[in-house]
């Protein structure tokens, strides 16, 4: 039995490669359209500048996005697969071409929080650990600062300070939120609301500043489908030999969909209820009042369709 809790390891993370650049609704569809057209296109930059009618920095930030978010891998001959995600989605009978639907958008979250590879220190940090319920930017640097030192990393303020409002700027609007972004248009994951703006207070300059908090609430717009691809994709990951995996772990632990969805722990224990009783994706829950365990009985895969499509692989 697996207590991810108990068993963190340090992996390694990614701070930059954004070029300061939140995604934009348009990058992604138009990525895997010339992804499909030519293969070698993120690696010849003064072509993908062409075709993609954007300037370098920004073909870089969108190769990024297209890794992170595991829409297509980099591949040993310098080129990009697209991945069964990508394809789920985007692909010739994707399920969601233009990214019109909120799932989508949240299947994409859950693959950038927790899936990315390597990890992004922002989002695995914030989402996965961080023991506050609101935070600053100010003080949110600050914590950055000592805890990529503590991790054995010697980036300067300033990257850190760029990866934080890339954070920001994915969840917040730049008309209700103060980050310094080149960039000001709103993203796709700005329509998620999961980081919402509480209130002010002053920073240790004296200066006002936003305080943040993300919203922790049962959210209907995940459907069980969803959620359950989400524990299987994080259970192939992190436990793939393991038959048993705690309640606790699912709903707390960094980059496990209770944490990746901002669920609060009742609502994630009646999903992994009503999907055991459903019996679709081979698993079993037995509640408890202190811990909760769930058994894997058949080892069915996660697969983007069946967010679609409620089926399994």
């Amino acid at each position: 039995m697996l207590d991810l809790a108990l068993s963190e390891g340090h992996p390694t993370y990614r701070f930059s490669g954004h070029e300061t650049f939140a995604c934009r609704y348009a990058w992604l569809p138009k990525a895997h359209r010339a992804i499909r057209t030519d293969p070698h296109i993120f690696f010849n930059e003064d072509a993908a500048m062409v075709e993609l009618g954007i300037g370098k920095n920004m073909v870089r930030a969108l190769r990024f996005w297209v890794d992170a978010m595991g829409v297509a891998r980099p591949t040993a001959d310098r080129t990009h697969a697209i991945t069964d995600l990508g394809n789920a989605i985007f692909g010739g009978d994707g399920c969601d071409p233009f990214l019109e639907e909120t799932k989508t958008l949240w299947l994409l979250h859950w693959t950038l929080s927790s899936a990315a590879a390597p990890a992004l220190f922002a989002w695995n940090y914030l989402l996965g650990s961080w023991p506050y319920p609101e935070f600053s930017r100010s003080e949110a640097l600050t914590a950055f600062l000592r805890q990529s030192q503590r991790l054995g990393y010697t980036h300067s303020s300033v990257t850190l300070s760029q990866h934080l409002d890339v954070f920001l700027h994915t969840y917040q609007s730049a008309r209700s939120a103060r980050v310094g972004i080149e960039d000001s248009l709103d993203g796709p994951f700005v329509e998620l609301r999961l980081l919402q703006q509480t209130g002010e207070r002053r920073s240790d300059t004296g200066r006002w500043e936003p305080v943040y908090a993300f919203r922790r609430e049962p959210k209907p717009e995940i459907s069980n489908d969803l959620f359950a691809y989400a524990l299987l994709d994080y259970w192939d990951r992190v436990a793939p030999a393991e038959k048993t995996m705690l309640v606790r772990t699912v709903v707390s632990a960094p980059g496990a969909p209770g944490q990746a969805f901002k669920l609060p722990e009742e609502d994630v224990r009646s999903r992994l209820e009503t999907l055991s009783r459903d019996g679709t994706y081979g698993f079993s829950y037995r509640p408890s009042a202190i811990q909760g365990l769930l058994t894997r009985e058949s080892m069915i895969k996660a697969n983007a369709r069946a967010v679609y499509q409620g089926l399994p692989s």
